[in-house]
C-alpha cells in the first residue's frame, strides 16, 4: 500500500493532461428516449448551438432526434434530456434557396465532439459550429459556384411548447442585426435578447413580418461566419458578450478553446480501464452532467431574476435546475468536482427564494415551472450548507424553511392532517408529494440541529416522519391515505395511471422505497429487517402490467425497479443499510453494463438534465449519496482499476481497485489511506481531504459491510 501512495502521487500530472474529449459521444441518448441535446456548447454555457428539427412528438423534446432527417435550423438555445420541450431560439438556416424552411442531411455527413459541430448540408453547405457561454459562432461554406448565399433568421421557430409572443429586429449596419424574441411554454415568460455579427456585409433580401429574414450576401472564396451574442437582458448586453468572449473571428481557435474547456473539466475525474465501451460511457455520462445548469447572466453581471426584473450581481446566476431529478445524484457529484460553482449556485437559488418568494422547483431562463412535486431546491441548498461550503447558513435556514411552510402545492393539507390526503388534492400524486416533501423535511431538520434550533428541529424530524402515515404494514407498500384516515381503494401495486393516480411517474413498487433520508425508519416500519429485505428482494423479479396509461417514463425495468426513472435510483444501495451490500453488487453490475449503452439508444430513460448520467458517474467509481443531505456516500462495486478525482484546492482523492473484473465484482476490504477499513460508507469530508481508498474486490460475497457499526 505504502508503494501505491508513492505511485499515486506521480500520477496526477500526467493523467490529468489526457485529451478526454476523444472519449466523448455526444451521439449517445440522441436516439430512444434519451432526448439529450446534441451540437456546439462549453461546460455550463447558456448557448447550446446544435440543429433544430421538426417537433415530431415526445421524443424531439431537445429539438433533435436520431431518426429524423429534416433541420429547420440551428439555434441557440436547447435543453437535454427532458420531458418537456422548450427554447430552441434565434434560428439560423443556411441555403441557396430564400423559399425553403427546412433541408434535409445526413448522418454519413455530420461530425461532432464536445465543443465543434460539422453538418455538410444535401445543398453542399458544409455549417460548422462552436460557441462559448454567451455566444454561438457559425462558419458557412457555399459552394464555389454559388454567386450569393442566403441566411434565414426565423424567430418564430421554437421547439416543444415553445410559442414566440413577440419578436422583432433592427439592422444596424451591413454587418449587425439586434433583436429580441418573447415566448412562452414552459418557461412562460422567456425573453431573449440577441446581437448577430456577420464577417462581410448583408442586405435584407426577403421579409415575413418581424420574425422570418433571409439575409443575403456575395459568395466569395472565404467562408461567412456569424456570431450571435444571447441575453436575457438586453441587446446591447448581448453586443457586450460577443465584445468580451468572442472579439475576433478565428473560429478555429474558438473551437479549440472550447475543447480546452471540456478537457479542463473531463479531467476532474481520471479513471483507468481497459474497456473502451464503459471508458466512453463514463466521459459522455461526465459530458451530460455539464450542460446544465446553465450560466443566466452577461458578463457584466446583469441578470434577470424570478420576478421579471433585471439585477446585477457580483456572481454568477444560473438556470435551469431540473432540481426534482438532480438532488439525488448529479448535485451531489457536483459538490465533489465543481466545488468553485456551489456558492453561486447557493446564491441564485437564494435570490429566486427572495424574487419568487419560494426556493426553486424546477426553473428555466427566469421562470418557475413547478414541475415535477415535492421541494426539491431544499436538498440541494441543504447539502451545499451541510458541506461546509462559504454560504450564508441562516439565509439558507430561512429561505428552506418557509419554502417548506407555503400553502401551495399540497403542503396546506400537509400542515392541516400530518399527511396529503388522497380525495382532496385534486392534482392527484399525493403518496409521491408526501415522500418528497418528508424527504426535504429530513434536510432542513439536520440544518436546523447544526443551526442549533432545537424548536425546528423537533417540528421538521416530526414532519419528516410523515411517511409513515402512507405505509401499509399490512401489504408492505406506500399507498393512498384518505381524509378519513383509510388506504384508497382499490389498490394495485403494479398500476399506474399518468398523472392521474397516488404516484408521480411511478407505481407503489417503486415509491415505497422513497425514504433516502430514514432508510432505518423505513425498516423498522416494516417490521424487520428480513421483512425489510424479502420486499427489497422481490422488487427486481415480480413481474406485473402497469397498465395502458402508464407513465412512458417508467422504463429500464428490472421487476419493478425502473432506472429510467429518478425515484428508483437510491434503491439498489439500500442494501448497504442492512449489511448486504453484497446484494447491491450484481444489480449495480447489471444496471452499469445493460442499461447503459455505447450506443445512440444508449439510455434507458430520459437524460433528466444529467441526473440519468451522474447517476453512472457515481456508481462507476463506487459512489452513491444515499441520503439527500450530508455527504454520506454509499461504496457499491466500481467498474474501473482506478479513479482519480480532483476535488478542488490542489487535493485528489483516488480509489483504486485490485483484482477487479466482470466476475470480481464483490468489494472484500478496504483501506483508506492506508489503514484497514470497515465502513460500508464514505464521508464527504474524508473525501474531500484528498488521500487514496484502496478496495479489495473478489468473486464471491464477503462479510465487508455485514457488521452494525459497518452499515451507513
Amino acid at each position: 500500500m505504502k508503494k501505491l501512495l508513492l505511485l499515486l502521487l506521480f500520477i496526477p500530472l500526467g493523467l490529468f493532461a489526457q485529451n478526454y474529449t476523444q472519449y466523448v459521444d455526444p451521439y449517445i441518448g440522441t436516439g430512444g428516449h434519451g432526448h439529450v441535446f446534441l451540437g456546439a456548447n462549453v461546460p455550463f454555457g447558456l448557448v447550446q448551438l446544435g440543429p433544430n428539427e421538426k417537433t415530431r412528438g415526445w421524443d424531439w423534446c431537445s429539438g433533435y432526434h436520431y431518426s429524423d432527417s429534416v433541420i429547420v435550423g440551428f439555434g441557440h438555445m436547447h435543453l437535454s434530456g427532458t420531458g418537456v420541450g422548450d427554447l430552441g431560439d434565434v434560428s439560423l438556416l443556411p441555403t441557396l434557396d430564400v423559399n425553403v424552411d427546412s433541408t434535409l442531411f445526413s448522418h454519413n455527413a455530420e461530425y461532432v465532439r464536445p465543443g465543434y459541430y460539422s453538418l455538410l448540408l444535401n445543398s453542399a453547405i458544409h455549417v460548422e459550429l462552436t460557441a462559448t457561454k454567451r455566444v454561438g459562432f457559425h462558419r458557412y461554406s457555399f459552394p464555389a459556384n454559388a454567386k450569393t448565399g442566403n441566411i434565414i433568421m426565423n424567430l418564430k421557430q421554437g421547439i416543444g411548447w415553445d410559442k414566440m409572443t413577440s419578436c422583432g429586429f433592427k439592422q444596424e449596419g451591413p454587418n449587425m442585426v439586434t433583436g429580441f424574441r418573447m415566448s412562452t411554454g414552459w418557461a412562460k415568460n422567456q425573453k431573449v435578447y440577441f446581437a448577430i455579427v456577420f464577417s462581410q456585409p448583408v442586405k435584407i433580401l426577403h421579409q415575413n413580418g418581424d420574425s422570418i429574414c433571409a439575409f443575403s450576401f456575395d459568395n466569395g472564396n472565404e467562408p461567412i461566419m456569424v456570431k450571435v451574442g444571447i441575453s436575457a437582458v438586453s441587446a446591447d448586453n448581448a453586443c457586450k458578450n460577443i465584445e468580451a468572449e468572442l472579439p475576433g473571428w478565428d473560429f478555429n481557435a474558438t473551437v479549440d478553446s472550447a475543447e480546452k474547456a471540456w478537457n479542463d473539466e473531463l479531467g476532474k475525474i481520471a479513471i483507468k480501464t481497459d474497456n473502451t465501451h464503459a471508458r466512453r460511457i463514463f466521459y459522455t455520462s461526465m459530458y451530460h452532467t455539464m450542460i446544465a445548469p446553465s450560466v443566466f447572466g452577461d458578463v457584466n453581471g446583469d441578470y434577470r431574476g424570478a420576478d421579471g426584473n433585471v439585477y446585477h450581481g457580483d456572481f454568477i446566476n444560473y438556470t435551469t435546475f431540473s432540481l426534482w431529478d438532480t438532488y439525488r445524484a448529479a448535485h451531489p457529484l457536483s459538490t465533489l468536482i465543481h466545488p468553485e460553482m456551489q456558492k453561486d449556485i447557493a446564491k441564485t437559488m437564494l435570490n429566486i427564494f427572495k424574487q419568487q418568494g419560494k426556493l426553486p422547483v424546477w426553473h428555466l431562463m427566469g421562470n418557475e415551472t413547478d414541475c415535477m412535486v415535492g421541494n426539491p431546491g431544499i436538498p440541494v441548498l441543504t447539502d451545499i450548507a451541510l458541506k461546509g461550503f462559504d454560504v450564508d447558513k441562516n439565509a439558507i435556514f430561512t429561505a428552506v424553511k418557509k419554502s417548506a411552510m407555503l400553502d401551495d402545492r399540497g403542503m396546506n393539507l400537509l400542515k392541516k392532517y400530518g399527511y396529503i390526503p388522497s380525495n382532496l388534492d385534486p392534482t392527484f400524486e399525493t403518496v409521491s408529494k408526501g415522500l418528497e416533501y418528508a424527504l426535504a423535511d429530513g434536510c432542513i431538520a439536520k440544518l436546523a440541529k447544526e443551526l442549533g434550533k432545537p424548536e425546528d428541529y423537533k417540528y421538521f424530524s416530526n414532519r419528516s416522519l410523515s411517511y409513515n402515515k402512507y405505509f401499509d404494514k399490512k401489504s408492505g407498500f406506500m399507498r393512498g391515505v384518505t381524509s378519513q384516515g383509510t388506504f384508497r381503494k382499490p389498490f394495485n401495486p403494479f398500476h399506474a395511471v399518468h398523472r392521474q393516480d397516488d404516484y408521480t411517474e411511478g407505481n407503489a413498487w417503486q415509491y415505497t422505497w422513497l425514504v433516502p433520508h430514514d432508510v432505518h425508519g423505513l425498516v423498522k416500519a416494516f417490521g424487520s429487517e428480513k421483512r425489510f429485505v424479502s420486499k427489497l428482494d422481490s422488487l427486481f423479479v415480480v413481474n406485473g402490467d402497469l397498465g395502458s396509461e402508464a407513465s412512458p417514463d417508467i422504463s429500464g425495468l428490472i421487476g419493478q425497479y425502473a432506472h429510467g426513472n429518478e425515484p428508483s435510483h437510491h434503491i439498489i444501495y439500500m442494501y448497504n443499510y442492512v449489511g448486504q451490500p453484497w446484494k447491491a453488487a450484481p444489480k449495480l453490475r447489471y444496471v452499469m453494463d445493460k442499461l447503459y449503452r455505447d450506443s445512440i439508444d444508449g439510455l434507458c430513460g430520459n437524460e433528466d438534465v444529467g441526473q440519468m448520467s451522474a447517476w453512472y458517474v457515481l456508481s462507476s467509481i463506487g459512489l452513491y449519496q444515499v441520503e439527500p443531505a450530508g455527504g454520506k456516500y454509499i461504496i457499491g462495486s466500481p467498474l474501473f482499476d482506478s479513479a482519480i478525482i480532483n476535488v478542488g484546492g490542489g487535493r485528489y482523492f483516488t480509489i483504486h481497485t485490485i483484482n477487479n473484473s466482470d466476475t470480481n465484482i464483490y468489494v472484500q476490504k478496504l483501506r483508506l489511506n492506508g489503514k484497514a477499513y470497515d465502513k460500508s460508507y464514505i464521508m464527504y469530508k474524508d473525501i474531500v481531504k484528498g488521500g487514496t481508498l484502496g478496495i479489495v474486490m473478489g468473486p464471491k460475497p464477503s462479510k465487508w459491510g455485514v457488521n452494525m457499526n459497518s452499515r451507513p
